[in-house]
């Protein structure tokens, strides 16, 4: 799988240490940015990562700052990404299986390194289950996007 690791400078240091992890795992890694623990803008870093799995040059994403808050609210901004800030492993694969999230969100300053490799490899290894009720839930929120779009022209 093609994945997308990108951080501000909260989450640089644990965005290196997955790196290893997830090619060791057979995952092709786009790194993202930042490139260094120099202070840089969440929003920047959420955006390079959402116009990457929009763009389809990337089949999944792992997003890092600080607390995973501010990163998940600034991904969340693109229409058709599901970001999901997750701590523990049972959000991390039932937010892909349920809700087709694609990028995990993750608090650097809240989690350790072993505890977020748990969790970026529940969420890799995780499917969307394309259960009726799944898929009725997500054309709803589809349909909500569609309406902000509409209503922001």
């Amino acid at each position: 799988m093609i994945v997308a690791l990108a951080a501000d400078h909260a989450g640089y240091a644990l965005k290196q240490a997955l790196i290893p992890s997830l090619r060791s795992l057979g995952h092709e890694v786009r790194d993202l940015g930042t490139d260094s623990p120099e202070p840089v803008d969440y929003p920047d870093v959420a955006e390079r990562l959402a116009r990457a799995m929009l763009a389809g040059a990337v089949e999944r994403g792992v997003l890092l700052c600080g607390s995973g808050v501010g990163a998940s609210v600034a991904a969340n901004k693109f229409p058709g990404i599901r970001a999901g800030l997750c701590h523990d492993t049972y959000s991390a694969h039932q937010g892909v299986e349920h809700d087709d999230m694609n990028i995990l969100v993750l608090g650097a300053r809240v989690i350790g390194v072993e505890l977020a490799r748990e969790l970026v490899r529940a969420f890799l290894g995780a499917r969307f289950t394309h259960e009726e009720r799944h898929e009725r839930r997500l054309a709803k929120i589809r349909a909500l996007e569609d309406e902000v779009r509409r209503d922001a022209t």
